[in-house]
């Protein structure tokens, strides 16, 4: 058994990987601001007691908004001094679309920092329609994405590649791109998506423009909308329509499918639930 910190352990990849540890006999800590574990990026003070004892670390940044390089820095020199031999960070394959911008800067402090480490570049999660920025409302998608397609990764995938790089100690100074076998577009992953739920789920293509002006209307600091659009600019054109094979390369099996992921995970999605009681 060995120890690891999961930080953001209550987030979409957290808690999955914390599951998978557990479930292969290992001892995983979620660490937060809000769990018992406490972590906190603004707080130094919460970061050795966190790592006493870890063998690894998972580390999920405090967002894309901002530059935290320089904190991660420090806390690769905590995690050092703690014997911590391993640190998986989880990065997206969306920083090849946004060099300098702050996921490339954390890859960056994590290749010149003291720990050996290995990075996770997954695509867009499945799980964004489910749990994130592509959840349907009123059972419409609404994204500036156009005819683009996306190979959409299953966050278990991520979350047992990064399980079994953590608990091997492989892959060391590798970045590894993960994403689903095949590319869909957004009105293939709608239909999907009403197939599985039991509900009808359309798409529709939002102005780029309109969609940027949103995000700073709502008060979206402007480092994540420069982020956020570059992502969506990369779907748009497809310029991420590539399929990685990082899942078969570490896992040796072929990746999740998006039907398959749908199946499993859709029907008790909120919007889902919501709709079906609807009819």
């Amino acid at each position: 058994m060995a120890n690891f910190v999961v930080l953001g352990g209550s987030g979409k990849v957290g808690r999955r990987l914390g599951e998978v540890l557990e479930d292969q006999g290992h001892h995983a800590v979620a660490a937060s601001r809000k769990s018992p574990a406490r972590f906190d990026w603004h707080d130094t003070s919460t970061w050795q007691p966190v790592l006493a004892g870890a063998d690894g670390v998972f580390i999920v940044g405090p967002g894309s908004a901002r530059d935290w390089s320089g904190p991660l820095t420090s806390l690769l020199e905590v995690a050092e001094g703690e014997g911590v031999q391993h640190a998986v960070l989880l990065s997206a394959r969306a920083v090849e679309f946004l060099p300098g911008g702050a996921v490339y800067l954390a890859e960056r402090a994590l290749a010149a920092g003291p720990v050996p480490w290995t990075v996770l570049r997954p695509s867009h999660f499945a799980q964004n329609f489910t749990e994130a920025m592509f959840v349907p409302v009123d059972g419409l998608i609404r994204q500036p994405v156009g005819a683009g397609a996306e190979p959409f990764v299953d966050v278990r995938d991520v979350a047992e590649t990064a399980a079994k790089v953590l608990v091997e100690r492989t892959f060391i100074g590798e970045r590894i791109s993960l994403s689903g076998p095949a590319a869909l577009t957004f009105e293939e992953a709608a239909k999907t998506l009403s197939e599985a739920s039991g509900t009808t789920v359309r798409f529709a293509h939002e102005d780029p423009a309109d969609h940027e002006a949103g995000l700073r209307a709502a008060g979206t600091p402007e480092g994540y909308v420069r982020w956020r659009m570059a992502m969506l600019e990369a779907i748009r054109t497809g310029a991420d329509a590539y399929v990685s094979d990082g899942v078969q390369q570490v896992l040796g099996r072929a990746a999740t499918g998006f039907a398959d992921w749908a199946a499993r995970e859709v029907p008790r999605a909120a919007w889902a639930v919501e709709g079906r009681g609807q009819r």
